[in-house]
Formats: structure tokens, C-alpha cells, sequence
């Protein structure tokens, strides 16, 4: 069972995983070394699984943010699960989802040319609606 302290950890560690352990204990009003013992806990438990890092996916050239609704055209799934390990470097997320659609992508493209292929492909293999971001 969490506590408050280990909430008010796990919040501090959402907005800055780089964060010390002595900054971090500063912030939840822990030494640092308790407030390692506690973040290791929370490790140990599965709560925390990893470490992550954002990236500006515009300032590395992709400019078009799309997520696109999957309609696949029957219901093996294989070549259309096939074709997206194929297209890794333009995918974001990819969700099983319930509701209007069998897949939902979040995607990436460095511009419409490579968007167009990449819906060119997909089409092969399942029915699609584009949505782009236009701000967020």
C-alpha cells in the first residue's frame, strides 16, 4: 500500500526521473538516503518499471503527428501486425482498442511524401482513419 510520501515520490519522479536523491528527499521532506530505500521499494514492486526520456519529434524532422484508427479487413490480424514491424521508425504507440476501429496508431512522419507511402502500405492490409495534430 502507498503512502503519501510515496505518491508525493512518484509525482516528483513523472516530472524529473534525473532528479537526486538528495533533491528528491528535499521535495518529500526525506534524507537521501530513505528516500532511495523507498524509490528502490517501489522498483522492487513493480511500480516504477523503468525510466524514460521525452523527445521533440520536430526538432528531429518529424513534423507530422497523425494518429490513424486501424480497421483491419478481417479478422487475422498477422499482416497487418507484420507490416507495422516493418515501419517502426514512424511509429509512436500502437493500441489494440475497442470501439470504432481494431488499432489505434500514433504516428510520426517527416513529411506528407513519407506519410502518403506509409498509407499507401498500410492500405494493403487494413482500412484506415487519419487524424493529424495540429496543436497540442
Amino acid at each position: 500500500m502507498l503512502d503519501n510520501t510515496d505518491l508525493q515520490i512518484l509525482d516528483e519522479l513523472s516530472k524529473n526521473s534525473r532528479i537526486s536523491m538528495k533533491e528528491l528527499g528535499e521535495k518529500v521532506h526525506l534524507t537521501g538516503p530513505a528516500t532511495s530505500a523507498r524509490v528502490e521499494k517501489l522498483e522492487d514492486s513493480g511500480i516504477i518499471v523503468g525510466y524514460t526520456i521525452k523527445i521533440n519529434q520536430v526538432n528531429l524532422g518529424f513534423s507530422i503527428h497523425a494518429f490513424i484508427t486501424i480497421i483491419t479487413q478481417n479478422t487475422n490480424h498477422q499482416p497487418y501486425l507484420s507490416f507495422i514491424k516493418t515501419q517502426e521508425k514512424y511509429l509512436i504507440n500502437n493500441y489494440k482498442i475497442s470501439g470504432d476501429g481494431c488499432y489505434l496508431l500514433e504516428c510520426k512522419f517527416p513529411s506528407n511524401e513519407r506519410m502518403n507511402e506509409f498509407l499507401e502500405g498500410l492500405n494493403e492490409h487494413a482500412n484506415y482513419k487519419l487524424s493529424i495534430i495540429i496543436d497540442k
